[in-house]
């Protein structure tokens, strides 16, 4: 079974990591959607530190990953198709924009799952760039969980 994921994966850390080792449960291939900047300004205020040739190195890099795919428009869809994923693992904030609505009614028709999942707590890239700033600017530092 195909299971495909979706991210920026800027600053990749154990918040990522948990995600595609979840992910490596559930298939015997991981497929990884990475979004181009192009893309990351449509929905984040930033764009990525991590140039995006860089990001996909890093993910190909990973043992529990088998495929590494960047897209350069909202449109989840395509790439599920072209992977032939059986799972879309997605997290928490996806809402019901019209190109997430798209994937979730053709994976519906199709009999396949649509997995949402809770972030890992323990960090995120948005928490490791403010505390970057906080160590340069001298101010106060931003708990990140240990478990």
């Amino acid at each position: 079974m195909v299971v495909y994921t979706v991210g920026t994966f800027d600053l990749l850390h154990v918040g990522h990591l948990a995600l595609l080792e979840y992910c490596a449960t559930l298939g015997d291939t991981v497929a990884v959607g990475i979004a181009s900047d192009e893309v990351v300004k449509l929905y984040k205020p930033n764009f990525p530190v991590i140039p995006l040739e860089q990001r996909i190195e890093m993910l190909q890099a990973l043992r529990c990953v088998n495929i590494v795919l960047p897209y350069h428009e909202l449109d989840y869809l395509s790439i599920c198709r072209e992977v032939k994923a059986d799972i879309f693992v997605i997290g928490e904030d996806w809402g019901s924009k019209p190109y997430n609505i798209a994937v979730e009614n053709y994976f519906d028709t199709q009999g396949k799952k649509v997995v949402q999942i809770k972030y890992n707590p323990r960090t995120s890239s948005t928490k490791i760039k403010q505390n970057i700033i906080a160590q340069f600017q001298g101010t106060k530092y931003i708990e990140q969980e240990i478990v």
